[in-house]
């Protein structure tokens, strides 16, 4: 596609899916949370949304907001969330926040497949993390490597998922975000960890076709999700799933690009209109995770939510800027 999404990564922005939000469909209070029914276990070839965390003015979690983002996803053709990634802010929340967000996404889960980030920079958290998860009905863990200190030996990343994996037996995937984490996911490292059965794949954020391909060369076998527009198609074509944090705001157009591919139809058009609707919105500017937020809210109809710093509110001028976007956008179709 024409837009890079290495534009995207630096200024984690994006544009928004026309629709509005029905009434939130949730499970009752004392229901048990338990791995969603829908899609199938061993179905690779889905979209999950790199979730947003909505906060309130005080900066506190708006469990409400939330509540209904699981509603959104769902009725606007998205398979499953992924809980607290980059794009949800992880390291901007406390362990005991953390649990708190993803019980709640368990609870009003809506038929969603959960991915839990759990990864911290320390192994006893990420392990407590994801052990919370695993005891509470995640379909799967996503895990980014520890990232304080750079360039890890391959002995000592292998070591730290290794306590990982003897702790906690769903599937456990690794994030490779290098331009973030500074410590790549490397093809050594996978083999490495080939032994335990519950690898289940990577999500790749790095927006590099030629690594991408491979990946998904290397290990057929394996989901390797993109996490990228760039690597959507090829993805697609590889029966590879997909975890985009333009799926917060692009939601219906890329839930179509997946129900062409399940139609067996070219996934061409729909990917046209994807790159249609972030070239429009490409000139707004100014894309930060409170604008990404801001925008979230218009198309659901929900009260405005904010980042928790370093990350900073949308301004007065993004938000005219926002809303003419939003409108022209709507004429895509």
């Amino acid at each position: 596609m024409a837009t890079s999404r290495r534009t995207f990564l630096e200024t984690l922005g994006g544009a928004a899916a026309q629709g509005i939000v029905g009434n939130s469909i949730s499970q009752p209070a004392n229901a048990i949370p338990g791995p969603s029914s829908n899609p199938a276990p061993n179905e690779k070839c889905m979209f999950w949304v790199a979730a947003l965390t909505p906060c309130d003015k005080n900066l506190k979690f708006d469990e409400t907001v939330y509540t209904d983002m699981m509603a959104y996803f769902k009725q606007t053709g998205v398979d499953g969330v992924v809980v607290l990634g980059t794009t949800g802010e992880y390291p901007s929340f406390s362990v005991a926040e953390r649990k708190k967000v993803a019980e709640v996404a368990f609870k009003h889960r809506n038929g969603l497949n959960i991915i839990i980030s759990s990864g911290t920079s320390n192994f006893p958290e990420t392990i407590e993390l994801s052990q919370h998860a695993a005891a509470n009905g995640a379909d799967g863990l996503l895990v980014i490597p520890p990232f304080y200190y750079k360039h890890p030996p391959l002995e000592g990343l292998i070591r730290y998922f290794s306590l990982l994996f003897e702790k906690v037996t769903i599937p456990i995937n690794l994030y490779h975000i290098p331009g973030t984490s500074g410590v790549p996911i490397s093809l050594d490292l996978l083999h490495a960890l080939e032994k335990y059965s519950n690898l289940a794949g990577i999500k790749d954020s790095e927006d590099d076709v030629g690594e991408y391909g491979r990946f998904v060369k290397e290990f057929p076998k394996l989901n390797m999700r993109t996490g990228t527009v760039t690597n959507l198609k090829s993805a697609l074509e590889n029966g590879m799933g997909a975890i985009l944090m333009e799926g917060n705001l692009f939601t219906k157009q890329i839930a179509d690009v997946f129900a062409a591919k399940r139609a067996g139809k070219s996934v061409d058009e729909p990917l046209a209109k994807l790159d249609a609707a972030i070239k429009l919105l490409a000139p707004v500017g100014g894309y930060d995770f409170g604008t990404m937020k801001y925008a979230l809210s218009l198309q659901m109809g929900t009260r405005q939510t904010y980042p928790r710093p370093p990350h900073v509110d949308v301004t007065e001028t993004q938000k005219a800027k926002m809303k003419e976007a939003l409108e022209q956008m709507k004429q895509l179709g």
